[in-house]
């Protein structure tokens, strides 16, 4: 199983992401924002992820980790 996860204080919420995600579990939350003032990425279903790394390469603030 994969994991992705962001870092929440390094996230500015550019939601290159979000668009790069094949399976489109990758969504800006809009309930807290970080110490910047971003809202933030958040994977919304961690059983979908594949783990495909698409979402950490498109990352210009390197704010995600994938785990296999």
């Amino acid at each position: 199983m994969s994991k992705m996860t962001v870092n929440f204080e390094r996230c500015k919420g550019c939601a290159l992401c979000t668009t790069a995600c094949p399976k489109k579990i990758v969504e800006i939350q809009k309930e807290k924002r970080n110490s910047k003032g971003y809202y933030t990425a958040v994977c919304v279903d961690e059983s979908k992820c594949i783990g495909c790394g698409m979402c950490y390469t498109m990352c210009p603030d390197c704010a995600i980790i994938v785990e296999r």
